[in-house]
């Protein structure tokens, strides 16, 4: 069975998998983002603030992602840490109508970049600047300014608009995830 495994790998045929941890504040619209992933079938009206954390399963160019939505709510934030090792991917929601907490997103962001487990590894990091159909929200270039994204120079990035609720951006942001995720791997067999 090796053999065809082998094969089977090498066309291309099977799905790699790839398991990514989705941070961000309490109410960026980390769980509404994975809710548009769902099929239409299994996705929901009623979203509600996630306690610790949620698992979701959604597929994308040839990977099978398994996503922790971990909760963004302060006294959870340092449950992020036990995911790390074992992440190749980090999708970070922002919420970009809410000017006040950016900054507090900032200083979440310093932290996981500054941990041992994320620092020393070129996992590719998508962020969402996500509720962009509120008025007065920052571009996605004012959320990257905000964050200081242009000083993460060690890893792969991408910043992408979004609106969770209507998916406006997901894909998009989701494929590049998908196409860093599998350069990272390819280099990283190298």
């Amino acid at each position: 069975m090796g053999l065809l495994d082998a094969f089977i790998e090498w066309l291309g045929l099977r799905n790699r998998e790839a398991s990514v941890l989705v941070v961000g504040l309490d109410n960026s619209g980390k769980t509404s983002l994975l809710n548009f992933l769902r099929p239409c079938e299994a996705q929901t009206n009623n979203i509600v603030s996630t306690v610790g954390f949620n698992v979701e399963h959604f597929s994308c160019r040839g990977l099978s992602f398994t996503a922790f939505d971990m909760s963004g709510q302060s006294r959870y934030r340092t449950l992020w840490a036990n995911y790390y090792r074992t992440t190749t991917g980090i999708i970070f929601v922002i919420d970009s109508s809410d000017r006040t907490r950016i900054f507090v997103a900032r200083e979440e962001l310093q932290q996981l970049l500054s941990h041992p487990d994320v620092s020393k590894r070129n996992i590719p990091i998508l962020f969402f600047a996500n509720k962009m159909d509120i008025r007065d929200a920052l571009s996605d270039i004012g959320v990257s300014s905000a964050l200081s994204l242009e000083n993460i120079t060690n890893k792969s990035w991408y910043i992408c608009s979004s609106n969770a609720l209507t998916g406006e951006g997901v894909v998009t942001g989701i494929e590049w995830l998908s196409s860093a995720i599998k350069t990272s791997h390819e280099q990283g067999k190298k």
